[in-house]
């Protein structure tokens, strides 16, 4: 397994046995993903994140982590 696999694995264990991690790291994500759809209104980006939020929840989930724990750290 590589280190960034070990890393995406952490994050998803921490993800699914803290809540309040995940919550912060979800809305942490969207918001980012919501800038990489300017041309998508509210209610599309909307339906667009219902499908694509376990993708992105997934790929994203190491690097939420370690945003969350750097703005933990200040």
């Amino acid at each position: 397994m590589s280190e960034r696999d070990n890393l995406m694995h952490g994050a998803r264990t921490a993800l699914n046995t803290n809540t309040e991690m995940r919550e912060w790291c979800e809305q942490w994500m969207k918001k980012r993903e919501r800038t990489n759809h300017p041309d998508k209104n509210d209610e599309q980006f909307e339906h667009f994140w219902k499908y694509h939020k376990p993708e992105i929840m997934h790929a994203g989930s190491a690097e939420a982590v370690q945003a969350y724990k750097s703005k933990n750290l200040g």
